[in-house]
């Protein structure tokens, strides 16, 4: 099972670095159709993706997945009443992996 957000982008510089990651746009469009259902909640206070990934998924390595999911472009920049999409881990995983 594999959940890094570059599983399918291509490689540059001689296969030492990741290239844009298809992931992340394959997430966004899965919502976009309604393939990939989400819960909704607005950020309060301090609260960040990685803390928030953490305890809905079990693990801070999923921000990434929040952020995709709410059109995030970086995870340390996100204000309090944001809206955050959150799909299952699952079904993201599954697209990350398809």
């Amino acid at each position: 099972m594999t959940t890094s957000r570059y599983v399918r982008s291509s490689k540059l510089n001689l296969g030492t670095q990741q290239g844009t990651s298809f992931v992340i746009q394959n997430i966004r469009a899965a919502i976009a159709a309604g393939a990939l259902p989400v819960k909704t909640i607005t950020l309060k206070g301090a609260e960040r993706l990685d803390t928030l990934a953490g305890s809905i998924y079990g693990d801070a390595k999923y921000w990434w997945i929040l952020a995709a999911a709410s059109n995030i472009g970086w995870g340390l920049q996100v204000p309090t009443g944001t809206i955050i999409n959150i799909p299952e881990l699952a079904s993201v995983i599954k697209i990350v992996s398809g």
